[in-house]
């Protein structure tokens, strides 16, 4: 049976990723070897979505997020620690998001969900 999610970024400078992870985001980890780490997140979930063109993702894919249950205060932290935001928070029917550039040549939407969680 399914136990959880391993998500995969592709970066043009991993150890910059992995850095980010760790020192800017805090997220726990443990290091498989060779300076590899693998980050142990407490929740997951996957969504299927229709293609949609006008938002650039015409081809079938996949894609990564982080969600937070306070975007603002997030955002606010995030910042504090240096990391840069492409745009406003914006209100996306589905929940409030932004996106933030990570190393390695990335930009991952950050978003407080308005739907329940279970």
């Amino acid at each position: 049976m399914i136990k959880g999610l391993h998500a995969m970024f592709y970066s043009a400078d991993p150890p910059a990723t992995r850095a980010f992870l760790r020192d800017k985001l805090d997220l726990p980890f443990c290091d498989v070897g060779d300076g590899w780490l693998i980050f142990d997140l407490a929740e997951a979930e996957v969504g299927s979505h229709p293609l949609m063109p006008e938002q650039g993702r015409a081809k079938p894919g996949h894609d990564i997020s982080f969600y937070t249950d306070d975007i603002e205060a997030t955002v606010t932290a995030l910042k504090a620690k240096g990391v840069e935001f492409k745009g406003a928070i914006e209100d996306c029917g589905f929940g409030l998001a932004t996106e933030m550039s990570v190393p390695g040549d990335l930009v991952v939407t950050l978003y407080e969900p308005r739907y329940k969680k279970t």
